[in-house]
C-alpha cells in the first residue's frame, strides 16, 4: 500500500480498533511526554510490519515519509514499548527485529553496484546517495538516543551497533557518494553510536577492554556487556561481500574495511587474524595503485600489531614476503615507498638482522635481506626517473644499516648506485643525493676494511661533487651546506679507513680550480685527520 502522507504506523492487522499508535508530529509537539504503552501493539510486530513497508515501498517520497515517521516514533514514543519483552525468547525476538529493520534502513541508501569487477562507476551514479543516507542517519540517531542502560537493552544495542557502524563509516568518509550534510550526519551517528554505548572512542568499540577471541565474544557479551568489542560482528558484516568475485563491485567495501583493520592494535587483532589477512592479500594483490597501495597498507598494520609467533604460524609470514616481494618490480614509486617499509618489518619476523649476528668462521648463508638489497640495488642502478630515484634513495640508508657487515657482499652495487646518483642533481632539496651520502657513510663504517680498494674513484667522486655544488648558484644557501658537510663527513670517513693515506692527496688539491668553500673543507679534513 502505498502512504501518501506520513500517518502514525498501523498496527498489525490482529490489533483491535481500539489499539491505536503514537500520535505524528502534525498532532503533538516535540515536548509532549511519551504515550503509556497499555493501549499499543506489541513492538515486535509492528517494527516486522515497518520493515516490509520499507523494503515494498515503490517510491523516494514513500520512503522519505516512513524513515521519517520511524524518526519521530523512536522521538516520542514510550522506552518501555519501544524495548519491551516477557520473556527470553521475546528478547531474543526483539532484537532481531531491530536489526533487521535497522537493515531494511540503511538498504534505503545502499551504493549501486557496479557491473563487474574491473569498471568503477562514474561520480554521476553516487548522485541520489547523500539525499538518502541523511534521513536515514537522522533516524538512527533517534533511535539511539532511546536507548537506555539496561541489560536487555545493552544487548539490543550490541546487536544493532555493527551495522550502524558499518553505515556511519561508509558515509563519513569523503567520497563520490557522501556531501558535506551527509557526511555530518554519519560522523553524528557514530558519535551517538559511541556515547550510547559508553565507548571512548573507534578502536575501544571494535575491541572493547581486551582481547577477545571469537569463541568468547557470546559469553563476554553477556558478563562484560558495553564493555565487549564489535569486531566479530562488523566482519560478519563484510565478510560476504569481500570474496574474489565480489569485493570490487562496491567501492565503499574496501574503505569499510581499511578502516576497522586499522583501528584494531595488539592484542585483539590476533584473535581475528583469520579474518583479516585474507581481504588484505586480496586488495594487495589488485593491479590498481590506490587498492594496492591500501592492501600494502592493511599487511604493514597486520605484521606490525600481531606477535611475530602468531606470523610464523601456518607459513603467514611466508606468503605475506611472497605477496610483498612481487610488487619490487613495480613502477608506482608510492607503491615501492609503502612495500620497502612493510618488508623492513617483515624480515624481522621472518629472520633476524644480518646486523645482529655474532662473528662466525664459516661464510654466513644468504638471507632475505640480501635478496631484498640486491635486487633494490640492480633497480636503482638502471632507474632514471626522479621520483623513484628519490624514493629508492630514501630507503636504501635502512637497509644499510639492517646488513651491518654483510654489507660486504653488494659493495660493488653500492658502489655504482653511489657514483651513479651523486653525478645527476636532485633540486631543489636535493634528496637523492643527501641520502645517498648517507649510503656512503654507514657503508664505510660498516665495511671499513673492504674501502681500500674502492677510495680513488669514490673520492674523485666526492671531490667533484664538492666543486660542483659550490658554484651552483641554483641551490639555496641550506642545501648547499647541508651537501657541502656531508660530503666533508665522507671523504674524512675514507681518510680514516685509509689510515691517513689519501692526506698527501687532498692537501695537492689544486687550489686555482676550487673555490675557497671547498678549500676551506678540505683544510678541515685534513687537520681532524692528523689530530
Amino acid at each position: 500500500m502505498t502512504l501518501i502522507s506520513p500517518p502514525p504506523p498501523p498496527p498489525p492487522p490482529s490489533s483491535s480498533s481500539s489499539s491505536s499508535p503514537p500520535p505524528s508530529s502534525s498532532s503533538s509537539s516535540s515536548s509532549e511526554k511519551p504515550l503509556p504503552s497499555s493501549s499499543l501493539p506489541p513492538i515486535t510486530k509492528l517494527l516486522s510490519r515497518l520493515q516490509e513497508k520499507l523494503i515494498g515501498a515503490s517510491s523516494d517520497s514513500e520512503t522519505s515519509s516512513l524513515i521519517s515517521h520511524m524518526e519521530r516514533l523512536f522521538q516520542t514514543a514510550d522506552p518501555n514499548w519501544l524495548f519491551s519483552a516477557n520473556q527470553d525468547e521475546g528478547w531474543t525476538e526483539l532484537q532481531e527485529a531491530y536489526s533487521t529493520l535497522v537493515s531494511a534502513l540503511i538498504g534505503c541508501a545502499v551504493l549501486p553496484l557496479c557491473e563487474d569487477d574491473c569498471s568503477s562507476l562514474p561520480s554521476t551514479a553516487y548522485r541520489c546517495v547523500p539525499s538518502r543516507a541523511r534521513p536515514v542517519c537522522s533516524s538512527l540517531t533517534a533511535l539511539l538516543g532511546t536507548l537506555g542502560n539496561g541489560d536487555r537493552q545493552t544487548d539490543l544495542l550490541l546487536a544493532v551497533a555493527p551495522h550502524l557502524c558499518v553505515f556511519a563509516v561508509t558515509h563519513f568518509q569523503d567520497q563520490p557518494w557522501t556531501s558535506s550534510s551527509s557526511r555530518a550526519a554519519a560522523q553524528s551517528l557514530q558519535e551517538a553510536l559511541l556515547r550510547t554505548g559508553g565507548w571512548r572512542d573507534s578502536p575501544h568499540l571494535l575491541m572493547g577492554d581486551g582481547s577477545q577471541g571469537e569463541g568468547e565474544e557470546g559469553k563476554e557479551g553477556k558478563e562484560g556487556g558495553k564493555n565487549r568489542g564489535i569486531l566479530g560482528g562488523i566482519l560478519d558484516i563484510l565478510q560476504p561481500h569481500l570474496t574474489k568475485d565480489l569485493w570490487q563491485r562496491c567501492e565503499a567495501v574496501k574503505l569499510v574495511f581499511a578502516w576497522t583493520l586499522l583501528q584494531v592494535t595488539r592484542p585483539s587483532l590476533s584473535s581475528h587474524l583469520s579474518r583479516l589477512l585474507p581481504p588484505s592479500l586480496l586488495l594487495n594483490d589488485n593491479y590498481r595503485p590506490e587498492n594496492c597501495m591500501l592492501g600494502v597498507r592493511c599487511l604493514h598494520h597486520i605484521v606490525l600489531n600481531t606477535p611475530a609467533a602468531d606470523l610464523r604460524q601456518f607459513n603467514r609470514a611466508e606468503v605475506l614476503y611472497q605477496a610483498l616481494f612481487k610488487h619490487l618490480y613495480t613502477t608506482e614509486p608510492a607503491v615501492i615507498q609503502s612495500v620497502l617499509s612493510c618488508l623492513l618489518d617483515l624480515l624481522l619476523v621472518l629472520e633476524k638482522p644480518p646486523s645482529s649476528l655474532a662473528p662466525s668462521s664459516s661464510r654466513r648463508k644468504l638471507c632475505r635481506h640480501d635478496d631484498v638489497l640486491r635486487l633494490v640495488l640492480t633497480h636503482m642502478e638502471a632507474e632514471h626517473k626522479v621520483e623513484l630515484r628519490r624514493v629508492y634513495a630514501s630507503a636504501l640508508p635502512l637497509y644499510i644499516d639492517r646488513m651491518g657487515v654483510v654489507v660486504c657482499r653488494h659493495l660493488r652495487q653500492v658502489e655504482q648506485v653511489v657514483l651513479g646518483y651523486l653525478e645527476v642533481t636532485d633540486p631543489p632539496e636535493e634528496t637523492s643525493r643527501l641520502k645517498i651520502l648517507e649510503v656512503l657513510q654507514k657503508t664505510t663504517r660498516a665495511a671499513w676494511p673492504r674501502m681500500a680498494c674502492r677510495v680513488a674513484v669514490l673520492l674523485r667522486c666526492l671531490l667533484k661533487l664538492l666543486v660542483a655544488v659550490s658554484s651552483d648558484c641554483k641551490l639555496s644557501d641550506s642545501v648547499r651546506q647541508k651537501l657541502m658537510n656531508q660530503t666533508s663527513l665522507c671523504l674524512k670517513l675514507l681518510v680514516d679507513s685509509c689510515h691517513g693515506d689519501l692526506q698527501p692527496l687532498l692537501q695537492q688539491v689544486d687550489s686555482s680550480c676550487c673555490s675557497s668553500e671547498v678549500l676551506g673543507c678540505l683544510a678541515t679534513i685534513t687537520r681532524t685527520t692528523k689530530r
